[in-house]
């Protein structure tokens, strides 16, 4: 077979739920001989093979997977551990959530605590946690099935699942050029997280496409948080020759943006349009409501759980992120200086 089935293939052939497969792969009594012989006639024909990571299922682990993550939005980490719970609902499976520091030189050792002492049976890598080298060394060498999310390296690695954080950027950038706006501000994310080079990388190249030049000045440092956000509209509005629109590379820090205009007296988006990215829930809370990219955040970490649930061999999925059109945006004469 081109590629390897997994429980749930299983399950479909032999026309009985998950768990029930799970019950026959754990010899549970309370299984009825048709059934059994269905469900071993279905291991069969697919040569299936529980891998570590599928007999979670079986009932021969401990039934839990812990989330592992640093990120510096309450809202982005919401939905991820949310798609990572929906899932593990669905077969009864506990979620542990850990938050940890890259940058602490014994995140290794504090993660190969965790599965000694909690004997998850597999882990979810969010980013920046899924570029983290301590820490994918340690599952490595524990054996620990592990699935990622939005990585940025070693893709052949394991099995993961991101979006183009690149193309996004330039989307909305090319949104912004569209819309009239020549002088576009751009603030960077976190330096720990890959996606903070791909989203800058998406912005020069609509830029280059567009024939605008790259001014370096027009880039603010961030931090994936409120407070850089703030920060860097401050330092954008104090420029002689100001931004139309700034594009920050999350909807935490375009928050920041719109409160440091406000406060700063700008009537948005007239003086100032903002543009964000996540299109989390904070996206419709604030005034205007963000034109931001819509990233599949709960479904990034849903797909990711599944992974790792069904035990698939490597597989790497793309899922698609849109582009949506509030009130913090609008149209500029480009002529306009």
């Amino acid at each position: 077979m081109s590629q390897r089935s997994n429980i749930r293939d299983v399950s479909a052939r032999a026309g009985v739920s998950v768990k029930t497969v799970s019950r026959v792969l754990n010899d549970h009594p309370y299984v009825s001989q048709d059934t059994r012989e269905k469900v071993e006639a279905a291991i069969r024909d697919l040569e299936f093979r529980p891998s570590v990571a599928a007999r979670i299922l079986a009932g021969t682990k401990s039934a839990q997977i812990a989330l592992i993550y640093d990120n510096h939005s309450p809202y982005y980490i919401n939905q991820i551990q949310a798609g990572c719970w929906a899932r593990c609902h669905q077969d009864g499976i506990r979620l542990l959530g850990q938050p940890v520091d890259v940058d602490d030189p014994d995140v290794g050792d504090q993660v190969r605590g965790l599965v000694s002492e909690t004997h998850v049976d597999g882990i979810i890598l969010s980013s920046p946690v899924t570029d983290c080298d301590p820490v994918l060394r340690a599952l490595e060498q524990l054996g620990t099935p592990f699935v990622r999310i939005s990585p940025g390296t070693n893709h052949a690695m394991t099995s993961s699942v991101f979006m183009d954080d690149a193309q996004a950027a330039d989307d909305m950038t090319t949104h912004l050029i569209n819309m009239g706006h020549r002088r576009i501000g751009f603030i960077k994310g976190h330096p720990n997280h890959m996606a903070s080079d791909e989203r800058l990388f998406g912005y020069r190249r609509a830029l280059d496409r567009a024939g605008l030049p790259f001014e370096p000045q027009m880039i603010a440092d961030g931090l994936f948080d409120f407070d850089s956000g703030y920060a860097a509209c401050e330092r954008f509005l104090l420029m002689p020759h100001r931004p139309t629109a700034i594009f920050a590379a999350n909807d935490d820090m375009a928050a920041g943006v719109l409160a440091a205009a406000h406060r700063a007296g700008f009537d948005l988006p007239n003086d100032l349009s903002v543009a964000g990215f996540d299109d989390t829930t904070l996206a419709r809370m604030v005034w205007p409501a963000l034109t931001t990219i819509r990233q599949p955040v709960f479904d990034l970490a849903h797909t990711a759980t599944d992974l790792l649930l069904t035990g698939q061999n490597l597989v790497h999925r793309r899922l698609q992120h849109d582009l949506v059109e509030r009130d913090s945006v609008l149209a500029r004469n480009p002529a306009t200086p």
